[in-house]
């Protein structure tokens, strides 16, 4: 296979090992991207497994050597964007999750934890549990939760903080229904 992506500038010789180098330091910068993307490791390791297909099939697209970094990035973004994706369609909320999370293995403390917050994400109006979704099981950013749902990105970080308060408060008075 022709690594076109990494031929040398002409400028000088390979030192032994740097090749190796120059693609471990892109993986690791791959695994940032998808990481910050995805919800866990494996979904990370799975994107940029991905990308370095994706890469290595359109190497020849890549017009100027000095933006490989940046286009494996993009690309690896892209591919973890795509997962994220997959993984929001075949999911479902409730007691097929807790279910599913059980049959992995997943001690029953985590399962009741999950249902708990599941509980109380019920107790919240639909935006607002949504929101919060976004930013913390999905692992959206602000803007894009602002763009996703039509509104100021001020005021979505207004409204995830004002329903971050009502799950403390929430939670504190289930406590108190158990005492």
């Amino acid at each position: 296979m022709d690594h076109h992506f990494m031929e040398n500038d002409g400028e000088r010789p390979y030192e032994p090992g740097e090749v190796e180098d120059r693609l471990r330091e892109l993986y690791n910068q791959m695994i940032r991207v998808a990481y910050a993307k995805v919800v866990n490791k494996s979904d990370a390791q799975d994107a940029v497994q991905e990308a370095w297909v994706n890469i290595l099939t359109k190497q020849n697209t890549l017009r100027e050597k000095s933006k490989l970094h940046s286009w494996a990035k993009t690309i690896t973004a892209n591919a973890a964007i795509n997962i994220n994706r997959q993984s929001r369609r075949a999911q479902s909320y409730g007691w097929q999750e807790a279910e599913k999370d059980q049959s992995q293995g997943v001690h029953q403390d985590e399962a009741g934890l999950q249902f708990e917050i599941a509980e109380l994400l019920g107790l919240l109006d639909p935006r607002s549990r949504t929101m919060l979704l976004y930013k913390f099981y999905y692992g959206f950013k602000d803007q894009e939760i602002a763009d996703a749902m039509k509104m100021p990105v001020g005021t979505v970080k207004a409204r995830i903080h004002r329903s971050k308060l009502q799950l403390k408060k929430l939670d504190k008075q289930s406590d108190a229904w158990i005492t």
